[in-house]
């Protein structure tokens, strides 16, 4: 019988970009620039904030893995007073630490990959993971190693679908393939149950922040389908005749530590 980890990780393989079209790609399509996760003046409170906020003590640390800018911990600050990034690139590493300034916490940082870290990673009040997930496959270590990292409270945020999802139709259009439509969210808590953790799942809408905040956005697009710089006009007329989304309903997966 295939365990829930098992399909996780095998539906997740479904989205790898086919070898063909990979090889011919003049650029790496899942680089992320760090401009793309900027902390906004003002954090808008979301759903996976309160969640979090709700379990850290006042002057408690918050554990933010694949940290980028930060949004996740600067989010609950106060009442977090220490925040720990981890992330596997140092440029946004190094915005975490500057962002730790701004906001005049405590901070430290842990370049490279979960759960490859986790030994040296500290232990913190709370554990925050925003829209990491669906780029586990090997998604039980992850999942074991955040829950022994919180004294208090795990809290992952992730879209309810996978979130390339959105350029389905621009991988039709452009290379005539067809996206997978799983795994979902909520297919982690059958994977979380399967390890002796009872998590909860509440669902909430959200405005998409990345890519449409930062100058040449349609050109990461391109990047992500493969293509050349040289199709960039027809990259454009495909978006301005088939517009992103500009909101995406979001899961916050939560539990406890007994």
């Amino acid at each position: 019988m295939t365990t829930a980890a098992e399909k996780w990780k095998s539906d997740l393989a479904l989205w790898a970009i086919p070898q063909e079209i990979l090889d011919q790609a003049v650029e790496k399509p899942w680089i992320h620039p760090p401009a793309l996760f900027e902390i906004p003046e003002v954090i808008q409170d979301s759903l996976s904030h309160q969640r979090a906020r709700e379990a850290i003590p006042i002057g408690g640390s918050v554990l933010d893995i694949g940290c980028g800018g930060g949004i996740a911990s600067f989010a609950i600050t106060p009442p977090a007073t220490h925040v720990i990034g981890v992330d596997e690139q140092q440029a946004m590493l190094d915005l975490y630490s500057a962002n730790a300034e701004k906001y005049k916490v405590t901070s430290e940082t842990v370049l490279g990959q979960w759960p490859d870290v986790a030994a040296e990673t500290p232990i913190a009040d709370v554990v925050t993971v925003h829209h990491v997930v669906f780029n586990v496959g090997n998604i039980v270590p992850f999942l074991v190693t955040l829950n022994s990292h919180a004294r208090k409270r795990v809290v992952i945020e992730a879209p309810v679908v996978h979130p390339m999802s959105n350029m389905s139709d621009g991988w039709k259009h452009f290379w005539n393939v067809t996206r997978p439509t799983v795994p979902i969210a909520g297919d982690l808590i059958a994977v979380l149950d399967e390890q002796g953790i009872k998590a909860n799942i509440e669902y909430f809408e959200s405005e998409i922040l990345l890519d449409k905040k930062v100058d040449g956005a349609n050109g990461f697009i391109r990047r992500r389908l493969c293509l050349p710089e040289s199709r960039q006009n027809e990259v454009d007329a495909f978006i301005a005749e088939n517009p992103l989304p500009e909101r995406r309903k979001l899961a916050a997966i939560w539990w406890d530590i007994e």
